[in-house]
């Protein structure tokens, strides 16, 4: 029984880490059983190195590329480059005939260019997400999400979130018991909670142009725990409430609410990562009516709970309380 023929696509100043994941993933991970056929394809000649001094060389022609069953793009070296165009008509064809197409990290741009992924939901690491959408306009970029699947096109967000979508692959063609033993043997989850909302860099403005804003900033930041309202904050501001509202939100791009909200999750990230403290004692530390009002927000804009950030980046140096 012939197994599916994986092609990983390769290029000058690879990333040695993005290559090797589906390498691992699809070679002989489980030495008793053969899963796949993995082949390297490149459109490039000669040996193809990386910036750090590795080398490896492809076995696949583009046309042999175009009858692979998976093709796997790992990563892409210039967001602003187009790929060979030869390549990007295998891909086409290759889907045209029923081929899986995989855009890991940075490699969702080569799909994007060879045109498969208008129209289509797809994932790319958070740190592109507005060069992306100003390139390709047309594509339903999901910026939380560790991996998507829409029609065949498989796309992933950043780094480690690669062995998520090959992993998921694995469980598509072979079932979850290979994928767990297969995840096993890398000794990583079989699946992760979340999506790459958790992992995205979005610091509040310590301060803003507005020096009576930059004074309040500070004394809200100070005084998290306690309510707040707009005619307590307006007096405090020394305006009155529809001047304060409107300057309140010209300076910082937030209601109070919302401004409040980005900081007591901020707040609570801190603490979930740096003490023992249970998740009542942080809600109350940091603004928050409640463990269930902390859980909801915090829910609702990281797309996990809690406890699920606490074990995540934390781990188990600290006994902790949830």
């Amino acid at each position: 029984m012939s197994v599916p023929l994986v092609a990983v696509v390769a290029f000058n100043h690879f990333s040695p880490f993005h290559l090797s994941v589906p390498c691992i993933i699809f070679g002989d991970l489980l030495h008793d059983q053969k899963l796949f056929e993995l082949r390297i394809f490149a459109n490039e000649s000669g040996a193809l190195r990386s910036n750090e001094g590795l080398s490896v060389e492809s076995s696949l022609s583009v046309d042999e590329l175009a009858q692979a069953d998976i093709i796997i793009v790992p990563s892409w070296r210039d967001p602003a480059e187009k790929p060979d165009q030869l390549m990007l008509n295998a891909l086409v064809t290759a889907h045209s005939r029923g081929s899986q197409i995989v855009g890991l990290c940075l490699g969702t741009y080569v799909l994007a260019y060879a045109g498969l992924l208008k129209n289509h939901r797809a994932a790319t690491h958070w740190e592109f997400e507005q060069d992306f959408i100003s390139r390709f306009p047309d594509v339903k970029l999901d910026s939380n999400a560790l991996y998507v699947d829409d029609d065949r096109l498989i796309t992933s967000a950043g780094t480690a979130a690669g062995l998520d979508c090959c992993l998921y692959l694995v469980r598509q063609h072979y079932g979850s018991v290979i994928a767990n033993r297969l995840a096993r043997r890398m000794v990583i989850p079989p699946y992760r909670e979340g999506g790459q909302a958790q992992f995205i860099e979005r610091p509040i403005p310590i301060s803003t142009q507005d020096i009576r804003i930059n004074t309040l900033l500070d004394y809200l930041r100070n005084h998290l725990n306690q309510a707040h309202g707009l005619d307590e904050l307006a007096q405090y501001s020394k305006m009155s409430r529809r001047t304060f509202t409107r300057q309140f939100y010209k300076a910082t791009g937030m209601s109070v609410g919302e401004w409040l909200i980005v900081e007591r999750i901020q707040r609570s990230q801190e603490l979930l990562e740096s003490t023992s403290l249970p998740i009542d004692a942080i809600a109350a530390q940091v603004g928050f009516q409640s463990a269930t009002s902390l859980r909801q927000h915090f829910k609702h804009r990281l797309d996990v709970t809690p406890s699920e950030w606490r074990k995540t980046f934390q781990g188990k140096h600290m006994t902790t309380v949830n």
